[in-house]
């Protein structure tokens, strides 16, 4: 791929930094006292979630989560898997899942219901995207950073294609 396309920049950096500063502090308020946990779900959420981490000023144990697609399956299913599971004991603490984007929500449900049998004192999503137009199941999601409409979005962890992950805003996919 010689260069990625987008049509505009929905989010600048600036704009993200700050938001993500203001769910920083938001985090703290919530989780002062408490033993938490945030768990990244790779790839897409890396940024953001490296982001969010060092705007939490509490005390904090963090891991990566990854989900994949089930070859010829997913497709028809919409059955998934988890490639890359939790390194740490999550039972009776609170589990804040970091997410880049969420439409559906089914990904998302699938893994809170995976993450809730190993008996957390209380689980939450964290998204930096948010599309409740397209959201098919009732998920709780506590903190956003903003939301979208169903343009595919690229940058600050988001890719098409494996590429543009590493742009430092969120833009418009050019189809």
């Amino acid at each position: 791929m010689d260069t990625i396309r987008y049509k505009k920049i929905l989010f600048t950096n600036e704009q993200i930094l700050a938001r993500v500063s203001e769910l920083g502090k938001k985090i703290d308020t919530d989780y002062q006292g408490k033993e938490l946990v945030i768990l990244g779900v790779l790839k897409g959420s890396l940024f953001f979630f490296t982001d969010l981490a060092r705007a939490i000023d509490i005390p904090l144990q963090l891991d990566m989560i990854a989900i994949g697609n089930i070859p010829d399956m997913t497709k028809s299913t919409g059955i998934v898997r988890i490639t890359k599971d939790v390194d740490i004991n999550i039972t009776g603490k609170h589990v804040i899942v970091i997410e880049d984007i969420i439409r559906t929500g089914l990904t998302t449900a699938y893994l809170l219901q995976t993450l809730e049998a190993r008996k957390p004192a209380s689980i939450e999503v964290c998204t930096l995207l948010y599309n409740p137009e397209r959201q098919l199941i009732d998920l709780p999601v506590k903190y956003y950073g903003f939301e979208v409409d169903r343009s595919w979005l690229i940058g600050y962890g988001m890719d098409s294609a494996e590429y543009g992950r590493n742009l430092p805003f969120i833009a418009e996919l050019e189809h």
